[in-house]
């Protein structure tokens, strides 16, 4: 069995967060600009882009846009929506991303860092990350701020969705921040395949899809560390893209803003 980031990012990853929408995509890509100030026309690497909400973002403020994801599904889907093809979409492992281009810009967003096991491998994605920039080149990297994610981690929640049943729990163990998910078809949806006919599945018997998810939590001061060995200078800190000063205790995130040096 692959690593849970080989497993997890599906189809079933469309239902749990199909709630992301394009708008909040480019309300965070407006403030993105604000704070790396880079002109129209500048290159941008999104990686880690996912179904390329943010990659279009950008694409539509002008910039030349490059997405880089490891999940084939969610590419298919970035791709779906870019019926324009604006953006350069490839499938690639973010510790050693199959590009020689150098970018304007490098960002990685929503805590699409902190996947891995040891430190030496989260600091080869930094690296690639200096590797991948121009001299001077800008990066934005927008992760999770595990004070905040201790305070108000909420162990287990369900919700029905799409004829869909989803529980998700949620701990902190070993220095990670864990997620299991598992989906099941709702009573309401197997009630309905049982009035369809006999061959279906009964509700007891209904098992589930089961994910995991797993982020390495780094507070502060180890993650500007990681970010020095790598190269990579931070100029600003926000705790949101609504709030600019990053509080340790109060903000849900740490968006760090900075220069290859």
């Amino acid at each position: 069995m692959g690593e849970w980031y080989e497993q997890s990012f599906g189809e079933d990853y469309l239902l749990v967060y199909k709630h992301r929408d394009f708008q909040g995509a480019y309300q965070e890509v407006q403030k993105m600009i604000s704070w790396v100030k880079l002109p129209q026309g500048s290159s941008v690497l999104d990686l880690c882009c996912g179904m390329g909400r943010h990659s279009l973002a950008l694409a539509d403020a002008g910039y030349k846009v490059t997405g880089v994801d490891l999940s084939d599904v969610l590419l298919r889907e970035a791709r779906a929506a870019d019926s324009e093809g604006r953006v350069s979409w490839h499938q690639g492992d973010m510790r050693a991303v199959p590009l020689d281009e150098r970018f304007d810009a490098v960002v990685n967003l929503f805590t699409s860092f902190g996947y891995f096991e040891q430190d030496e491998e989260q600091l080869s994605v930094l690296k690639e990350i200096h590797r991948l920039l121009k001299p001077g080149g800008r990066f934005i990297i927008d992760y999770l701020n595990p004070a905040y994610v201790a305070a108000h981690l909420v162990p287990h929640s369900s919700r029905e969705d799409d004829g869909n049943w989803i529980e998700e729990h949620r701990v902190i163990e070993d220095g990670f921040v864990k997620k299991q998910i598992a989906i099941r078809s709702s009573a309401s949806a197997v009630t309905a395949r049982a009035a369809a006919g006999p061959d279906t599945t009964a509700a007891g018997e209904e098992s589930a899809r089961v994910y995991h998810e797993r982020v390495k939590l780094y507070p502060y001061e180890k993650f500007r560390t990681l970010l020095e060995q790598a190269g990579l200078s931070v100029e600003q800190l926000h705790g949101s893209y609504n709030e600019d000063q990053y509080i340790e205790d109060a903000s849900p995130r740490m968006i760090f803003v900075g220069v290859r040096a």
